[in-house]
């Protein structure tokens, strides 16, 4: 059992800032990728950032994001965080977290989604 859980999600104004962590936990033996997808109302569920979990690391965006969201990790926690700065009301969006992590039992690797974090733009 593998839970993904996400914290950090609230309402803000334009151009101001927001901090989403996300945190892989249960029988996990390794994680593969943690990233974060976003939905808004109407809309299909899209990538935001991923973090890939090689040795060094590599990253994702969506062009839609770069140059003001950063993701970041924290191994010893298993534990991705999604930094936003200068916001648009077009991020408003629920905000899921998507890990993929290897089971201690040697499948994977296998998907797994957490509940969300609403994170509304407005003025």
């Amino acid at each position: 059992q593998v839970q993904i859980v996400e914290s950090g999600g609230g309402s803000v104004q334009p151009g101001g800032s927001l901090r989403l962590s996300c945190a892989a936990s249960g029988s996990i033996r390794s994680i593969n990728s943690m990233g974060w997808f976003r939905q808004a109302p109407g809309k299909q569920r899209e990538l935001v950032a991923i973090f890939t979990f090689t040795i060094g690391g590599s990253t994702l965006y969506a062009d839609s994001v770069k140059g003001r969201f950063t993701i970041s990790r924290d191994n010893a926690k298993n534990t991705v965080y999604l930094e936003m700065n200068s916001l648009k009301p077009e991020d408003t969006a629920v905000y899921y977290c998507r890990g993929f992590v290897t089971l201690r039992s040697g499948t994977g690797p296998v998907g797994y989604w957490g509940q969300g974090t609403q994170v509304t733009v407005s003025a």
